[in-house]
C-alpha cells in the first residue's frame, strides 16, 4: 500500500483531502497530520480574539472516510531521503507523496523583545491567549496594533465593536493603513477608524519592545506606553520550512515547479504559505492551489499528464467590524455593508464546503 501524507489541515491541506478522499486508487492510502483534530478558520481568529466570535464557531471537522487516517501531533521535521515524517514523541511516519501545508508563524523582523511582549492571532492557541488578555483589560486599556494591513485593521475594527471603552491604537511604519490597497480604500478604512475613535500612527519604526512599553527608532526619547500589544507585522513560514535547505525565494518560501512540487524532490508538494507564489498569503490561494495539488495527483495516479491552468483569485474582502467592510475585485473597489455581506456569505460556504 502506497502513502500520501499530508501535513497541516488548513485551507490548502484541506481542499486536498477533500477533493481526493473518494478518489484514492485502491492502492493508496491517505494520512492526514496536524496538531489540531479540526480546522481552525484563520481568515477569522481577529473574531476570535476580539471575542465577537467563540471558539466553537470557527472550527471545520475534518472528513471522515474509511480511506482516510487522522494523526495528531507536532511535525518537527522531515526527511526528504528516506521519506519520513518526524513527530514530537511519536514514531515516524513514511510517505510516497507528501504534501507540506504548515502554514506561517509570526515574522518579528528582528525586533528585540517582540516576540516577549506581544501578542498573536496565528494560531487557534494564540488567538485564545490574546483573546484572555484583551477582554481582561479593565475599561480604558491601552491596546496597540502593529501592523496596518489587513489583519491589524480587521483585528482593530473588531475589538472596538467589542470593548468600546477600550484606547485602541493601529501602529505601522508606512503612512497609512492598507498601505498595499488602492488609495480609495486607504482612505475609506482610515476614515473609518477617526469616526470609531481608533487611533492611527504611521511613520513609526519600532526597534525594542518591553513589558508596557514601545520604543520608536524615530523618536527614541519619547516611549510608547501600551497595556496589550498585538502583533500583525508580517508572516513568515514555520520553522520547519526555515530549517530545510532547499531554495527559496526572499520570503524564505520554498520555491516549487509547475506542479507545486519541490524540483529536486517531484514528490513533494507545497501548499500554502510555505509555497513561493506570485501572490501574498492567503487562504483563498491555498485553497485554489490545494485543489490543483488534488489535480495533480490524481492525474498521476491515472498515468495521465497534469494540465493546471493559471491561479485566478476571486479578489480580497476585509471586514470593519460585523456590518462594514470593503473589498478589491480586480480593479473594481467596494464598500460599506455589501463587501462584508459578501466575505459573510463566503465564511458560511467554506464551512459548509469543507465541514
Amino acid at each position: 500500500m502506497k502513502k500520501l501524507v499530508v501535513l497541516g489541515g488548513g485551507y490548502g491541506g484541506q481542499a486536498i483531502v477533500s477533493d481526493l478522499v473518494d478518489k484514492l486508487p485502491s492502492d493508496v492510502s491517505m494520512t492526514l497530520i496536524d496538531r489540531m483534530p479540526f480546522q481552525g478558520l484563520k481568515t477569522e481568529y481577529y473574531a476570535l480574539a476580539a471575542g465577537t466570535a467563540s471558539d466553537k464557531e470557527l472550527r471545520v471537522s475534518f472528513p471522515k472516510d474509511p480511506r482516510l487516517t487522522l494523526a495528531f501531533g507536532e511535525v518537527t521535521g522531515v526527511d526528504l531521503e528516506n521519506k519520513l515524517v518526524i513527530l514530537e514523541d511519536q514514531d515516524p511516519i513514511s510517505y510516497d507523496w507528501l504534501v507540506i501545508g504548515l502554514g506561517c508563524t509570526d515574522n518579528y523582523h528582528g525586533i528585540e523583545g517582540a516576540e516577549q511582549y506581544s501578542t498573536s492571532i496565528q494560531t487557534f492557541s494564540s488567538a485564545r491567549k490574546t483573546y484572555q488578555l484583551l477582554n481582561d483589560l479593565k475599561p480604558y486599556g491601552q491596546v496597540s496594533v502593529i501592523g496596518g494591513g489587513l489583519s491589524g485593521v480587521e483585528i482593530a475594527a473588531e475589538l472596538r465593536e467589542s470593548r468600546p471603552d477600550l484606547n485602541i491604537r493601529i501602529i505601522d511604519r508606512g503612512p497609512s493603513v492598507m498601505s498595499a490597497f488602492p488609495g480609495k480604500l486607504q482612505h475609506f478604512v482610515a476614515e473609518w477608524f477617526r469616526q470609531h475613535d481608533v487611533e492611527m500612527r504611521g511613520h513609526i519604526s519600532l526597534y525594542k519592545l518591553e513589558d508596557g512599553i514601545l520604543h520608536d527608532a524615530n523618536n527614541p526619547s519619547t516611549p510608547i506606553y501600551t497595556d496589550v500589544t498585538v502583533w500583525t507585522a508580517g508572516i513568515q513560514p514555520v520553522k520547519l520550512v526555515q530549517d530545510m535547505n532547499l531554495p527559496k525565494d526572499k520570503q524564505g518560501r520554498l520555491i516549487i515547479n509547475e506542479y507545486h512540487q519541490l524540483p529536486s524532490h517531484n514528490d513533494v508538494y507545497i501548499v500554502g504559505d510555505c509555497a513561493s507564489l506570485p501572490f501574498s498569503p492567503s487562504g483563498q490561494v491555498a485553497g485554489v492551489q490545494g485543489k490543483q495539488i488534488a489535480e495533480v495527483l490524481h492525474a498521476i495516479w491515472n498515468d495521465r499528464t497534469p494540465k493546471l491552468g493559471k491561479i485566478h483569485l476571486k479578489g480580497t474582502m476585509g471586514s470593519l467590524g460585523k456590518k462594514c467592510g470593503f473589498g478589491l475585485m480586480g480593479d473594481l473597489t467596494m464598500k460599506g455593508r455589501i463587501p462584508r455581506l459578501i466575505k459573510s456569505g463566503v465564511l458560511w460556504k467554506s464551512k459548509r464546503h469543507f465541514g
